[in-house]
């Protein structure tokens, strides 16, 4: 597909901008730089400040990819709960999500990296209520023990996280989670790993990326005493990632017989052989799982004539680990 005409940036010009992959899905970037002080974290030295786009600069863009075929936005920043704040305006995440769902050719919008301590309840209700809004929380959790997490600089802990996610499902039931977590982290005790291990076991994630702690220049992880072995470290990171496959592929299996709106992302039936009778098999993600981070559906069963990009009514009727095998219910609702 062409990269087509550069957008026109309201006050800005043109502005060149390459699509360097293809496909239906595309990243939008909401701001950059972070104002956060995480104690292992380098981002706010080499980016910066955080700087919000925007949201004609945002929009114009996003209308752009529309006219390149992208049917979905991903929203992304180091701080999408931030977006807006250095204009004078926190809730403008809030109005501009609705306004991007509303452009022709969209069929989801999904917000990346959301912090936990930031998300307020006008947010978490957009995101979770908001028709052409992925009801989808990728949200920055690191740890969930509170005295570990202090350490880090950041807030909250196990308690706090289980009663962000029960608002959340309590508005969107079907809603999609994923966090990253870090392990070995200077201090970290076997009490901080149990206290994690808790909130995952309860908290019922779709999507957990696990990492073991690392030194990054200038941050003030690197002074911190009680420093851990590599050895137990990478042990630490073994026995959470082996527990996190063992729960996210029982949480897939918790979507038995859930109705899903699929995206489709490539036609698989020559290669499978279901393509007779007009009908075919898909492979395509939910609005519970990100394009790139997380697991897959496949859709049997899926109208002839179906493009990528189109969103597809399915059922859950299986599952393999973290992907879902679904059945088409209805031709695509949405391009």
């Amino acid at each position: 597909m062409g990269e087509g005409p550069a957008p026109v940036i309201p006050g800005h010009g043109w502005v060149q901008r390459r699509r360097l992959a293809s496909g239906p899905s595309a990243a939008l970037k909401l701001a950059s730089g972070c104002d956060r002080r995480c104690a292992f974290c380098a981002i706010p030295a080499f980016r910066g400040s955080f700087v919000s786009r925007p949201p004609a600069e945002v929009l114009s863009e996003a209308q752009w990819l529309a006219a390149q075929g992208v049917t979905e936005l991903v929203l992304v920043s180091e701080n999408s709960t931030s977006y807006g704040k250095d204009l004078g305006d926190l809730r403008l995440l809030e109005r501009l999500l609705p306004q991007l769902a509303a452009i022709e050719g969209i069929a989801r919008v999904r917000v990346a990296y959301l912090q936990p301590a930031e998300l307020r309840p006008g947010l978490l209700e957009v995101i979770a209520a908001t028709d052409g809004v992925a009801p989808y929380f990728d949200l920055s959790f690191q740890h969930s023990s509170p005295g570990l997490l202090r350490r880090m600089r950041r807030f909250g802990g196990t308690d706090d996280f289980l009663a962000l996610i029960e608002r959340a499902r309590a508005l969107a039931p079907t809603a999609g989670f994923r966090t990253n977590v870090i392990l070995g982290f200077p201090g970290e005790t076997e009490d901080d790993v149990a206290e994690l291990e808790r909130f995952l076991v309860e908290g019922r994630l779709d999507a957990v990326g696990v990492f073991g702690y690392s030194d990054e220049e200038g941050t003030e992880a690197m002074g911190l005493p009680g420093k851990l072995d590599q050895a137990e470290i990478d042990a630490r990171v073994r026995r959470v990632t082996d527990l996190v496959e063992e729960l996210t592929a029982q949480r897939a299996e918790d979507r038995l017989g859930e109705r899903v709106q699929v995206l489709l992302t490539e036609d698989l039936s020559a290669d499978e052989g279901h393509g007779d009778g007009g009908r075919g098999l898909w492979a395509g993600h939910a609005a519970h799982q990100d394009p790139e981070a997380d697991g897959t559906t496949t859709v049997a069963g899926v109208p002839d004539g179906a493009v990528a990009g189109q969103v597809v009514a399915a059922e859950v009727v299986g599952t393999e680990g973290v992907d879902l095998v679904a059945t088409a219910l209805v031709p695509a609702v949405r391009t």
